[in-house]
């Protein structure tokens, strides 16, 4: 799924490969997809985007924008954009499809589920998208620590650290992605009752995350993900679909899994308190 690393990786990217190219093409839901979600006048994306130009590319959170003169594309969760330079490797399945004046594209095709945006610029009131917009990176001066504590009330009910940190869009782009190495590094279970962190706990979950999210943007990514052209993150997981039954490098112990909220989680039973 995309998330900060990742949407901040891709966005550079874009800004630098795509800028200045004209959309000649718009495609949409050539492949059908139940959990391709739009946001927008779908009808009118073509008549909207062609002939616009690319200006440059932004992320918020877990959210790619593309800026053209008129117009703002975005794309969230599981909607992947992937550029081609040759027609030959163009993919046959896609749920939505930029073609450029050069004979090069971008294709989105859906992981799971994912969510694409398009309005005029400074029009979208999709709550999704407004959250990233005005809520602080967690990697900007904003994300102070102060901040960081305000967004746990401890009259509300009852939170995991998964459910603090990955739900209810508190810090977004954090999701359940990168929040298996957030944990990890804090040594706590992504099942720990966020009620009994104490003050010390919270000061190293904040720099946890800050360390954690630092070093996967740094990287470009994590391993399990892919950038806009197909290449995976440099960034090397700790716990992950492929690290699964490997030994912690801290302590040795098997890495095991487990569903929880709807997902799956990765943990060391001897580094996270749980």
């Amino acid at each position: 799924m995309l998330e900060l690393p990742e949407c901040q990786t891709i966005a550079k990217q874009i800004t630098q490969t795509l800028k200045g190219k004209i959309i000649s093409e718009v495609k949409v839901l050539h492949t059908p997809h139940k959990f391709a979600f739009f946001q927008g006048e779908i009808k009118q994306y073509s008549d909207m985007l062609e002939g616009q130009t690319i200006l440059e590319a932004v992320s918020y959170g877990g959210i790619i924008e593309i800026n053209t003169e008129e117009y703002m594309i975005a794309f969230h969760d599981g909607a992947y954009p992937r550029y081609y330079e040759e027609k030959k490797k163009f993919p046959q399945n896609h749920q939505f499809a930029m073609y450029f004046d050069d004979e090069t594209a971008v294709f989105v095709s859906i992981q799971m589920y994912g969510g694409i945006i398009v309005f005029p610029l400074g029009s979208c009131k999709d709550s999704y998208y407004l959250s990233a917009l005005t809520k602080p990176n967690p990697l900007s001066a904003e994300f102070t620590f102060e901040y960081f504590r305000s967004l746990y009330d401890p009259e509300g009910k009852k939170l995991s650290a998964k459910a603090f940190l990955a739900t209810q869009q508190r810090i977004p782009g954090l999701g359940n992605g990168v929040l298996q190495d957030i944990l990890w590094e804090a040594g706590i279970d992504p099942r720990f009752d966020i009620k009994n962190c104490t003050e010390q706990d919270f000061r190293i979950l904040y720099q946890s995350i800050r360390k954690v999210l630092m070093d996967m943007t740094t990287h470009c990514g994590r391993d399990t993900e892919r950038d806009l052209f197909g290449n995976k993150g440099g960034y090397i997981t700790q716990l992950s679909k492929t690290t699964l039954h490997q030994p912690c490098i801290h302590c040795g112990y098997e890495i095991h899994k487990a569903n929880y909220l709807g997902g799956t989680i990765y943990f060391c039973e001897h580094c996270q308190r749980r």
